[in-house]
């Protein structure tokens, strides 16, 4: 594509060079750079892609877009007040903008963004429709899968993936939006159907410093969206409504509790899932937890929302199972249940505790978890406190513990502890031992949440990714009982 369309819409502060060159790739790693790649320097969080000008073009880079200084070098350079920007709109236009080609949904929020865009994926693809999907999990491209390493793809590998999918003939695209790529402006440029708000809770703080900006960051989403589009929000969350309240899309709400254009109550729950009422029609799924009711709604809503027929929805709603590494079960001998579950907030642990103790009745609960390392710390006592008060036992290990150590991580979880909670609580360092620990000496017919890591088969200690899988370790234990 020639380097005047790809600029398109991007304002230019300096350009010196030929505008009408072909450009054969867009990267923001100069080793990445081919013969007549367009370099795109970014102050980044590690490392500032400015310095690498000189290696980008040794590498076959024709053109440099930048947004401090640019050495003499023999490319095209174009300057630009803001570089990140500029790449993601140069991203959408390389690749022709391929979201406007599809109803691209996207949901933000601190929890249940996996669930609901996996859950609307499914439903929409049994309805009969060609389908996207981008997750923390993975993403697809009709029926192919494609690996993931953050919830939300940087925008030339997103806009590179949702141009797969117009090739492909998906109608839908179902996509996580994160506080990262918000602050990023990784989705900047694509056009969106419609958004929803899940909730808004504690969690990477370590990255936005305040709540209020991790907050602000959310709300950048739905300022965004066109007045084409739908805005869809939970408002049993206290901030469901602030979310909305800039936005140019048309505002739709839902709710398990107020007056709202969407509603849910469970009527009935077990292990097995809850009996719900939704928008006045009962519907069986194989689901539990109040959390899950708001997961589920959303995805009744937004399925509503984008034209589906309501009783197809619900008799699809009522065959969908779990997501992976979400309240996952595992059965084992002495009628013991393991779950598996991504839980890594506060309230997302409070959540499934809840739920279990509900569900579960007489039956013992032991959670197993742990925090992770060079993350948000405020949260670990009180994840501590959260444990202590629904669990019968609490078994605190290591999760990812990266470059911090683990005991140390494991002291500010324990210092949130009132003394009865440490009383019915053990440490253990090693993760795998926990786990077999906690199903070793659990009583016949216990409940085990094995918490924070869910989907994920890996634990990463230091800079190294080593191979770990909750339920890989959890199903050697029950076999070695």
């Amino acid at each position: 594509m020639k380097l005047e369309k790809i600029l398109k819409g991007i304002e230019v502060d300096a350009f010196d060079g030929e505008s009408e060159i072909e450009i054969g790739s867009i990267c923001f790693d100069s080793r990445k750079c081919t013969g007549g790649s367009l370099f795109v320097a970014i102050n980044g969080t590690e490392s500032d892609g400015h310095k690498y000008i000189d290696k980008a073009v040794e590498n076959g880079a024709a053109a440099i877009l930048y947004e401090t200084e640019c050495p003499e070098v023999n490319a095209v350079r174009i300057r630009v007040a803001d570089s990140r920007k500029a790449l993601a709109l140069a991203a959408n236009n390389f690749y022709d903008s391929p979201s406007s080609k599809m109803n691209l949904v996207g949901i933000t929020g601190t929890n249940g963004k996996t669930t609901t865009v996996t859950l609307l994926y499914r439903l929409f693809s049994k309805l009969g429709y060609c389908c996207g999907l981008v997750s923390t999990i993975a993403n697809y491209v009709d029926k192919e899968v494609y690996p993931t390493e953050h919830t939300t793809p940087d925008p030339v590998e997103l806009n590179a993936l949702l141009a797969r999918m117009v090739e492909k003939g998906c109608e839908y695209c179902f996509m996580e939006v994160s506080s990262h790529s918000l602050d990023q402006d990784r989705v900047c440029g694509l056009t969106f159907r419609g958004g929803i708000f899940s909730n808004i809770t504690h969690d990477h703080l370590d990255y936005h410093k305040t709540f209020d900006n991790y907050l602000k960051c959310k709300k950048l989403f739905f300022d965004s969206l066109g007045k084409d589009a739908f805005a869809l929000t939970n408002i049993d969350d206290k901030n469901g409504n602030v979310m909305v309240q800039n936005t140019s899309a048309q505002v739709y709400r839902y709710s398990c509790t107020r007056m709202a254009d969407f509603k849910c109550k469970i009527l009935d729950e077990t292990m097995e899932g809850m009996l719900l009422k939704i928008d006045g029609t009962q519907v069986w799924t194989q689901f539990i937890g109040k959390h899950n009711a708001y997961n589920l709604l959303a995805v009744y809503s937004t399925a509503i929302l984008l034209g589906a027929n309501k009783e197809d929805v619900l008799v699809v709603m009522s065959s969908l199972t779990s997501v992976s590494g979400r309240l996952e079960y595992i059965r084992g001998k002495n009628d013991l249940t393991a779950v598996v579950d991504y839980a890594h907030t506060p309230d997302a642990l409070e959540n499934v505790l809840k739920t279990l103790k509900q569900t579960a009745g007489d039956r013992c609960l032991i959670c197993v978890f742990g925090c992770g390392g060079n993350r948000d710390k405020t949260k670990r006592p009180e994840m501590g406190i959260i444990a202590g008060q629904y669990a019968d036992r609490v078994v605190v290990t290591s999760d990812n513990p990266r470059n911090e150590v683990p005991e140390d991580i494991i002291n500010d979880i324990k210092s949130g502890m009132d003394a009865a909670t440490r009383a019915k609580s053990v440490f253990i360092t090693d993760r795998k031992e926990a786990i077999f620990s906690a199903i070793k000496f659990a009583p016949a017919g216990a409940v085990i949440l094995v918490a924070g890591k869910g989907h994920e088969d890996y634990q990463i200690i230091g800079t190294t990714k080593y191979h770990f899988d909750d339920k890989e370790v959890i199903a050697e234990a029950f076999e070695e009982m």
